[in-house]
């Protein structure tokens, strides 16, 4: 995967938070892009913000990696 993704402006410390996320808690749109899974990983920002979903915990954390965030798991 070699694309970068615009999270926004840099504002401090950039930690990322990765949580699970039920499909069918999802809008219609992306339950239909969620290719039968019934769990996706959220990317949020410090504000609580959805940045991006991925389809499993790695990538979740690789995405974040490789923009230079730190990603932290939440319960």
């Amino acid at each position: 995967m070699d694309t970068r993704y615009d999270f926004g402006p840099e504002t401090g410390e950039r930690i990322v938070y990765v949580r699970e996320v039920a499909v069918a808690d999802l809008p219609e749109e992306i339950r239909a892009q969620a290719m039968g899974l019934d769990t996706l990983y959220a990317l949020h920002d410090a504000g609580g913000e959805r940045l991006a979903l991925v389809k499993d915990r790695r990538l979740a954390f690789i995405l974040a990696r490789q923009n230079d965030m730190a990603p932290v798991s939440v319960h």
